[in-house]
């Protein structure tokens, strides 16, 4: 593949500028051939080492879906109770927005076995460089080696025109999902990629934090710009 374009191409900081969390997704089957793309831009991510220490399982099979979703829901339902207590007393329009995302993550709940993929990134810590294991603090370090191609695959399904959300929710049911795909030892879950057509708009302007206040320059709270 590796030059192929596709009919609506965007530029790579349109497709960062504009990579929502789509959460309404069509049932419609995905071709085999976008999915494939998709994947491939996974591949490309550099990792330690060029180990490339992950693997993907792309879950269709519907019964396994509904069980997944199944965890999913009740892992949604507890986060969603859980965050919005933390904003009651909110300014208005940040609850407004808060309720938008709960109403595309209940979609999501109630759709899950819908979806026409699942993607799950799977990790290998027997060969990975983990340099912070031993600080005394949560290890994070690993994930330079895996969540580099989760983001290719979010930026592959923008440019296919694919709906796609980065959750890890079901990290959280792991034993059973491993038992449900038959993922070995010591493979491990970092991340389900639910993809699909967009039932809405899809992507879009997203909001975050301006530059000035996420980067300093030689010491920690001097501006950068």
């Amino acid at each position: 593949m590796s030059n192929a374009t596709t009919e609506n191409e965007v530029g790579l900081y349109d497709a960062m500028s504009t990579l929502r969390a789509v959460r309404r997704l069509k049932a419609d089957p995905i071709p085999d051939d976008v999915l494939r793309r998709v994947i491939e831009a996974a591949s490309w991510a550099p990792t330690g080492g060029n180990v490339q220490p992950w693997r993907v399982l792309v879950v269709r099979d519907r019964e396994k879906l509904a069980r997944l979703g199944e965890l999913y829901t009740a892992g949604w339902n507890s986060y969603a109770e859980g965050h919005m207590k933390q904003i009651e007393g909110a300014p208005e329009a940040l609850r407004v927005s808060t309720e938008k995302m709960f109403d595309a993550g209940n979609y999501l709940a109630a759709h899950f076995a819908d979806m026409p993929a699942l993607l799950v990134f799977c990790f290998n810590p027997k060969i990975m460089a983990i340099t912070d294991a031993k600080l005394d603090r949560i290890s994070v370090v690993g994930g330079a080696s895996i969540y580099t191609a989760v983001q290719n695959t979010l930026l592959a399904c923008r440019a296919e025109g694919l709906g796609c959300v980065l959750t890890t929710l079901l990290c959280m049911d792991e034993v059973e999902v491993r038992e449900m795909l038959s993922i070995p030892e010591p493979w491990a879950t970092a991340a389900h990629i639910p993809i699909g057509y967009p039932v809405r708009g899809g992507h879009g302007p997203i909001s975050r934090r301006p530059v000035e206040k996420l980067a300093f320059e030689d010491t920690w709270g001097e501006a950068l710009f």
